[in-house]
């Protein structure tokens, strides 16, 4: 992940660990045994263009980084947070622009030892935006590079679909929106395109949302919108549906949809014989009787599966949204120790089908410093997840989102048996 270039310094948490038995000699943080978080600020002027972490052995099931920036100044204004993520060859993003205010950009991250050869495409009302300038760009190894969406658009447009293809080696990718003095933050990178979209974490103080959506030049998309309420599945009025144009991204205000009450969002087919893959993002403002607001994005996710984690969670400052996809569940929270001291804590919750739980998080007793949250899923259905950190400051009601991802605690690994003959071939 990378940092947004801001002059106030930014403050990075999570449980960065060393490759072997020895950190590299730039390593900001350290890891020094599993269920401990370790937090750290950035310098004082690191701008941070990119963070690389690698856990081995007994540190690598659950291992789980999140980076969080602080900007007070009016422009940029906001609380931005990142999960990082294994690195890839392709990553998709809704919701970006490069009208108005607005100034986003990609962060690319090349942490393997050879160069990776990356394209972007970009996709908006009209379709693909042709640019030459995005395509072929070279990330030596060990470096990472940043690139503004509005040199790539050729004048502005209001709603975008980013997508990073890595021609060859690997790299980390992640985009970062900013709106002037309406908020900040990182949008998440997308699941990957499906016929049905779940966006966990709508708080229920959200002021304005706006989904943006995109579909495969193959096909159109009919889309329905629903909402998962605390009894489950129920559709907005007057925002029933969404079509969206083969190739192209479609978008639509949705106001005030939760209605003070939390919610996730889905998307499916409008027609179950005609589903056609898509992207999602959703903007989600909280405003505060000021009129002073922050953003954050929302994007389609995957169920948390198994087991998830994120990290960075700060006393009174975090709220857990559960989202039953399908059936009832049951989920375990577990809040890890504190970086600085305190005991883990488990906490059990029952979701109805199609339902919407939050929650603030449970915290460790004794709790010193920050701490990581991880849901298991016990029983029940697919569950998705997200987490709200709200830390105001300045009189803005300053927020950030992540959806917790499978935190890999168990691979597969194939079934391997003895087998003499071997060494007679």
């Amino acid at each position: 992940p990378a940092s947004p270039p801001a002059t106030p310094a930014p403050t990075a948490s999570g449980t960065p660990v060393p490759d072997k038995n020895a950190a590299p000699a730039d390593a900001r943080l350290t890891l020094a045994k599993p269920g401990t978080p370790v937090t750290g600020p950035a310098a004082n002027g690191d701008a941070a263009p990119g963070t690389g972490a690698v856990a081995t052995g007994a540190l690598a099931p659950g291992f789980t980084v999140t980076q969080t920036t602080v900007v007070t100044e009016q422009r940029g204004l906001g609380l931005s947070g990142l999960t990082c993520t294994p690195a890839g060859t392709g990553f998709w993003f809704a919701g970006a622009s490069t009208a108005g205010d607005r100034v986003d950009y990609l962060s690319l991250v090349n942490t393997e030892s050879s160069a990776a050869v990356v394209d972007i495409k970009l996709y908006g009302d009209k379709g693909l935006i042709d640019n030459d300038a995005a395509n072929g760009l070279t990330i030596a190894p060990g470096s990472s590079q940043s690139v503004l969406l509005s040199t790539l658009t050729k004048g502005a447009v209001a709603d975008l679909a980013v997508h990073v293809v890595a021609r060859s080696g690997r790299i980390g990718a992640a985009l970062h929106a900013a709106d002037g003095n309406k908020g900040a933050d990182w949008i998440p990178a997308s699941a990957a395109p499906a016929a049905t979209q779940v966006l966990p974490g709508l708080p229920a103080d959200t002021t304005t949302a706006r989904l943006v959506v995109w579909a495969p030049p193959e096909d159109d998309a009919d889309l329905k919108i629903q909402l998962s309420g605390k009894n489950g599945w129920f559709t907005p009025a007057g925002n029933e549906t969404i079509h969206v144009k083969a190739g192209m991204v479609a978008a639509v205000d949705l106001g005030k949809v939760t209605r003070d009450e939390v919610a996730g969002l889905r998307l499916s087919p409008s027609d179950d014989k005609h589903p056609t893959p898509i992207v999602a993002g959703l903007r989600v403002d909280r405003a505060a009787g000021n009129g002073k607001s922050d953003a954050a994005w929302l994007t389609g996710t995957a169920p948390v599966g198994a087991r998830a984690s994120v990290a960075d969670n700060r006393a009174g400052a975090s709220t857990l949204y559960l989202t039953s996809t399908g059936d009832a569940a049951t989920v375990r929270i577990t809040a890890s120790a504190g970086s600085g001291g305190g005991t883990p804590a488990t906490k059990e919750v029952q979701l109805p089908a199609g339902g919407t739980v939050a929650l603030p998080a449970p915290e460790p007793a004794g709790l010193n410093g920050v701490f990581a949250l991880t849901v298991e899923t016990v029983s029940g259905g697919p569950v998705a997840a997200a987490r709200m950190l709200s830390i105001p400051a300045k009189d803005v009601p300053m927020f950030t989102v992540q959806a917790l991802h499978d935190d890999h605690s168990t691979v597969k690994v194939p079934q391997a048996a003895q087998d003499p003959g071997v060494v007679l071939r």
